[in-house]
């Protein structure tokens, strides 16, 4: 059994994480079952950056570790990407530190998992579709250029909080992914767990014909990454087509 828990902010798009759990469920049985516990905690779902700050705290994620313990997870993931990037490379890594240090376990974020999963699918330039106001999402452009990864162009939505996101139709995410795809990008970037896109995932990339990324997508996968864990699944995209 592999557990992998995730401190989500407030609610949204939080039902991505048992749909992910099924569907990891269905492959690779011998391997052993995948637990994906989501624990919630709260604050102001603002995408502004001093509520984003809060939000992503020490003192929050180590009540979200604390609620994830009775689950006894492998890793834990903090399932927000504006509330990790709004900290800048370095302050990211260390709230990632700072949460696998009051885990117990091995932690990171839905920032880097962006990262990591573009270096597996050898992704260097992307197309960013954000949700976020714009100047909320140019942090996210700044974090990946940290991360070695080149923006070549970046589109807001201008969504001002996350419970609005997590009331996007799913042509609406389809949408907003292939509307602001760039011809030389390798793959189109989708940042916000707030948002539900796993069940889009198949329908944008037969669009775009190149690998997307979402948030809870890369979470999920970051998380199997941390407990070296591989599974195969192609209904959430290339990046469950690769082994890690």
């Amino acid at each position: 059994m592999t557990t992998i828990g995730f401190i989500y902010p407030d609610h949204a798009a939080e039902d991505d994480y048992p749909l992910a759990e099924q569907l990891l469920g269905g492959s690779d049985a011998d391997e052993g079952d995948i637990r994906l516990p989501v624990e919630h905690i709260y604050g102001t779902d603002l995408h502004a950056v001093p509520e984003l700050l809060d939000l992503g705290s020490e003192a929050r994620l180590a009540d979200g570790a604390a609620l994830l313990a009775k689950h006894e997870p492998d890793a834990v993931i903090w399932a927000c990407t504006s509330g990790s990037f709004v900290y800048g490379w370095d302050g990211a890594r260390d709230q990632a530190d700072r949460l696998a240090a009051v885990a117990g376990v091995p932690a990171s974020s839905t920032s880097f998992a962006f990262v990591h999963a573009a270096q597996a699918l050898g992704v260097k330039r992307v197309a960013v579709a954000a949700s976020y106001p714009d100047d909320v999402a140019r942090l996210f452009v700044e974090f990946l250029a940290a991360g070695g990864i080149e923006v070549l162009t970046m589109a807001s939505a201008g969504i001002d909080t996350a419970a609005e996101v997590g009331q996007l139709e799913p042509e609406a995410v389809v949408r907003l992914a292939v509307e602001n795809n760039h011809p030389d990008a390798d793959a189109v970037l989708v940042p916000d767990t707030a948002m539900r896109t796993l069940g889009e995932i198949n329908a944008i990339e037969f669009a775009l014909g190149k690998p997307v990324l979402t948030a809870n997508q890369v979470t999920v996968w970051e998380g199997l990454r941390l407990t070296g864990t591989t599974r195969l699944v192609r209904s959430l995209g290339a990046l469950f087509r690769v082994r890690s």
